[in-house]
């Protein structure tokens, strides 16, 4: 972890396709369901659904303090994860491109992310067995697009998850 900080990926959801909505607003306006943007604004999320993949739950997000945290936007792979393999020897510019690329992010139960942290995963996976197979295809796909390795820990949980497929 030398080296790493949040700040080494770039400002949190920037704009990075430059259409004038930030990246947190654009993965809640696709996942959540019945979206309800903020009057005037069709960028911002105000409210809606969201049948949360890792705990297998629906959760009504409302924007607003001490609401917004219900729903939080996750890097499947990790920033820190990305940085421990592979991710520190990019340019910033690659850094933030990853940090805000639409397949690295999931709109996902605030508490959970929280709980899963920076960790990869052959720490964690999901409290709901049945998206297994499917965030750990997700990670693969993003380790493969972005070049990132793969610790022989998280190899052998990967593999194992996927087996069971």
């Amino acid at each position: 972890m030398t080296g790493y900080s949040r700040a080494k990926f770039g400002p949190a959801w920037f704009d990075v396709d430059l259409n004038g909505c930030d990246t947190r607003n654009e993965i809640l306006a696709r996942d959540l369901r019945q979206v309800v943007f903020k009057a005037g604004d069709d960028c911002i999320v105000a409210r809606g659904t969201l049948r949360d993949r890792y705990t297998a739950t629906t959760i009504n997000f409302v924007r607003g303090p001490g609401t917004s945290l219900a729903v939080q936007v996750d890097h499947v792979v990790a920033l820190a994860a990305a940085w421990r393999t592979g991710a520190k020897q990019w340019s910033a510019d690659e850094r933030l491109f990853y940090a805000n690329d639409n397949l690295v992010l999931l709109a996902v139960d605030g508490p959970t992310n929280s709980a899963k942290s920076d960790k990869d995963a052959a720490a964690w996976l999901p409290p709901n067995a049945g998206f297994h197979c499917r965030y750990v295809a997700r990670q693969v796909a993003i380790k493969t697009k972005y070049d990132l390795w793969v610790t022989p820990p998280e190899r052998m949980s990967m593999t194992g998850v996927l087996n069971d497929c």
